[in-house]
């Protein structure tokens, strides 16, 4: 998680959401990174997750993660949740939950519904205060608010 969180930290620079992900294979050596790069590429889909996953893929040769552990500093939405199912992770590691996006528990369970082919297992609120630290400060300079 110290990682996804530096990598979060590096989404400032651009103006991006702090937010980072790392996957971690079954070595446990870093495959992939990631942090919002909505603002900088211009990409919806430039969430943190997604970064990740695509480099651990290539940086692996094959789309199938089996094995591998996605860590990210803020609970996965519908469409990264999606995109863990969909790469085959075993598990998913986050950090602060989303009340407002989340579908890791949140607002719906993506990983958990049975009606999909895979479900990662799932660890909530590892160095949760820590990425809701860093997602707050971000939010209120933002807003221009003490």
């Amino acid at each position: 998680m110290l990682a996804a969180l530096d990598e979060a930290r590096s989404a400032l620079a651009t103006g991006d959401v702090p937010i980072g992900a790392v996957v971690i294979g079954p070595d446990g050596r870093t495959v992939g990174r990631g942090r919002n790069v909505r603002e900088a590429e211009h990409d919806p889909t430039g969430h943190a997750e997604v970064v990740a996953l695509r480099e651990a893929a290539r940086a692996r040769g094959e789309w199938r993660l089996e094995g591998h552990t996605l860590v990210v500093t803020l609970e996965p939405c519908t469409m990264c949740a999606g995109a863990a199912v969909l790469s085959r992770v075993d598990r998913v590691v986050f950090g602060a939950y989303d009340e407002k996006a989340g579908a890791v528990g949140s607002l719906w369970d993506v990983v958990r519904d049975r009606r999909l082919n895979h479900r990662p297992e799932v660890l909530a609120g590892v160095l949760a205060d820590e990425s809701t630290t860093l997602l707050e400060a971000f939010f209120a300079e933002h807003r221009g608010t003490p």
